[in-house]
């Protein structure tokens, strides 16, 4: 498995571990992630689902780093995730900076690694004569 692979392991078994809280553990999400919100158990649910496919687009694209749209749709989990919690902290001021600290760093990381990783993984075609 290749490093972007490994990377995506990971960053998808720390999201798993965000479906736990959204399912079973709504305050520790809430203190974790969303620490001036208001969060009912139906907010938890969402963020557990939300969580659970961009974790699944994570361990999919991992062994997959060839599939382009798949490669995209992991890709763009990672813009819409950045750009959700950087607009809960700035317009709804719902998050703390450290906490959008963290999920800035693998989020920033994932899309950075992926960009320059874009055509890396794509099978090499040699022409026959």
């Amino acid at each position: 498995m290749k490093a972007l692979g490994w990377w995506l392991m990971l960053v998808g078994s720390l999201r798993l571990a965000s479906v736990w809280f959204g399912f079973f553990d709504i305050w520790a999400l809430r203190l974790a992630v969303f620490s001036n919100a208001i969060m009912t158990e139906v907010h938890g649910r969402t963020f557990g689902v939300w969580t659970l496919l961009t974790c699944t687009l994570c361990f999919l694209c991992a062994f997959n780093l060839e599939n382009k749209p798949l490669y995209l749709a992991t890709f763009l989990s990672f813009i819409y995730a950045l750009g959700h919690f950087l607009t809960e902290y700035l317009i709804y001021q719902t998050m703390a900076i450290a906490n959008l600290t963290t999920v800035s760093v693998f989020a920033g990381t994932s899309i950075i690694w992926m960009l320059l990783q874009w055509n890396a993984h794509q099978p090499i075609h040699t022409k026959h004569y």
